[in-house]
């Protein structure tokens, strides 16, 4: 009778749950597949579903953070329309591109700026020697933010040139995602900078007691480094050494670009560094001045920052990459670690490839994720099947995500084209309205390529039925992952 009474009790409580997590999940409204995937998780497995969904269902920042996000707004947008105002009669983006600008602006309010120059780094010894040269050179600030910090190589060149820094005056603050960063966070190279006078602070941290109440896998995947509000970097690249890391995940050293970026829109990503500065430790946000010495360089590149995340407007970076794809007249050139699209976007590349656009998707042959790796694949016969050429990097983990628009216009940064990157990190992109700097992206995409196995749809559709439904399989985990 106990026994009875015990399954009657958890069969009770198990319908219960699923019927109060699907009218949730309905009335929370995420997309039609996301809504699928995550009932067929909760009615999936008893109770072990539920706790899944409570874990990593919801895009839940916590009341304290969006509160925090909330109440920088105001300050945000006055500075942004300062930005406006002060370049506006000094921009001209072409016609072609001013759809994308204007809804970029219209979404999240940063405006494009003129008089920027922009250079493309795609080894990273380049990278090291430029980061640690600019920081070695700062008179007033150095503000750092990376997802991942890595012990090993050259990362260490960059904490010493921060601790020269700050040991001379300058004001050195550092901001590094807490699960990302995790073993650097507890490093000794860590403990240097605290001592020095870095003020190195955890991004988004979590516990068990805050997993409660803060969606775990919400992480700051931002690259960020500006000195002086006069020169920044951006990218792929996090602030790790290839020799040195991942060398156990069997798929060769990461291959990345990072931009090194002089005029206007350096002073605005020091203004996203200092929005997350005050999110992260609660101080008042100190927006950089919108000032003379800002004037825009002649002929320089047109640039627009787009911060993107799960704050106020979290489908902004997903719009804006389906405005930049349906704005393609000719060519369409993508570089991506992780290719998982949902159905707006895929069809998106559908389109453009049937009506003559020439479309190309350059990937990494492996990744470091057998989940995404097969989601991935599960799409590439119905894109070639419509014309899209699909090339795998075959020289290691490409890890750049790049987007070339006719030659013309370009997106750079720390987007992933995935569900993750689209609508749970914070990320950072460049959208730059300039033939030369695309040029430059198109020569590194051509380079790529060079290194690149092209898939032929008639070898490809010769694959195992086991391997077709393997891939089929985990294309239903897509929205998830």
């Amino acid at each position: 009778m106990n026994l009875h009474l015990f399954s009657t009790v958890v069969l009770v409580a198990h319908w219960l749950i699923i019927v109060g997590l699907s009218v949730r999940v309905i009335m929370k409204r995420p997309s039609v597949g996301v809504s699928l995937a995550w009932l067929a998780v909760i009615f999936s497995v008893p109770f072990v579903g539920a706790g899944v969904y409570l874990l990593f269902g919801e895009r839940r920042l916590g009341r304290g953070r969006f509160a925090r996000i909330s109440a920088t707004m105001g300050v945000v947008e006055e500075w942004q329309a300062g930005l406006r105002k002060r370049y506006d009669d000094s921009l001209h983006v072409d016609s072609d591109a001013e759809p994308i600008h204007r809804q970029a602006e219209h979404v999240l309010g940063f405006p494009a700026l003129p008089g920027n120059t922009i250079e493309l780094l795609d080894d990273f010894n380049a990278v090291f020697d430029a980061i640690v040269a600019d920081i070695d050179s700062a008179r007033s600030s150095c503000h750092v933010c990376f997802y991942i910090w890595h012990e090993g190589g050259r990362t260490a060149d960059v904490v010493e040139a921060l601790v020269r820094a700050a040991q001379r005056g300058v004001t050195c603050r550092a901001l590094a995602d807490a699960i990302g960063s995790a073993a650097f966070l507890k490093s000794d190279l860590a403990r240097r900078l605290r001592h020095a006078g870095v003020t190195l602070v955890a991004a988004m941290p979590t516990g068990p007691i805050r997993t409660l109440f803060v969606r775990r896998d919400l992480r700051n995947h931002r690259k960020i480094v500006v000195i002086d509000d006069r020169v920044a970097y951006t990218g792929s690249q996090n602030l790790v050494d290839p020799r040195f890391f991942k060398q156990k995940s069997g798929v060769g050293r990461w291959v990345d670009a990072i931009a090194r970026i002089t005029g206007p829109a350096a002073a605005v990503m020091d203004g996203v560094f200092a929005l997350d500065w005050a999110v992260e430790t609660g101080h008042a946000c100190e927006l950089p001045p919108v000032v003379e010495n800002g004037s825009p360089a002649p002929n320089g590149s047109i640039v627009q920052v787009v911060p993107s995340g799960p704050g106020l407007r979290p489908e902004a970076i997903h719009q804006l990459l389906l405005t930049a794809i349906y704005a393609a007249r000719r060519e369409l050139v993508m570089t991506t670690p992780y290719f998982i699209p949902d159905d707006s976007m895929l069809t998106a590349l559908l389109s453009a490839a049937l009506r003559g656009i020439e479309v190309t998707l350059l990937v990494p042959a492996r990744n470091d994720s057998l989940l995404v790796r097969y989601a991935s694949v599960a799409h590439f016969d119905d894109l070639m099947s419509a014309g899209v050429k699909i090339a795998l990097f075959k020289g290691g983990l490409l890890h750049t995500k790049s987007l070339t628009i006719d030659g013309a216009t370009s997106v750079f940064g720390s987007v992933n084209l995935d569900m993750r990157s689209l609508w749970l990190n914070f990320e950072i992109s460049l959208f730059v309205y300039d033939s030369a700097f695309t040029g430059q992206l198109k020569a590194l995409q051509n380079t790529y390529l060079e290194n690149s196995d092209r898939l032929d749809l008639a070898v490809w559709r010769r694959r195992s039925a086991g391997r077709r439904f393997t891939e089929n399989a985990f294309r239903l985990l897509g929205p998830l992952l």
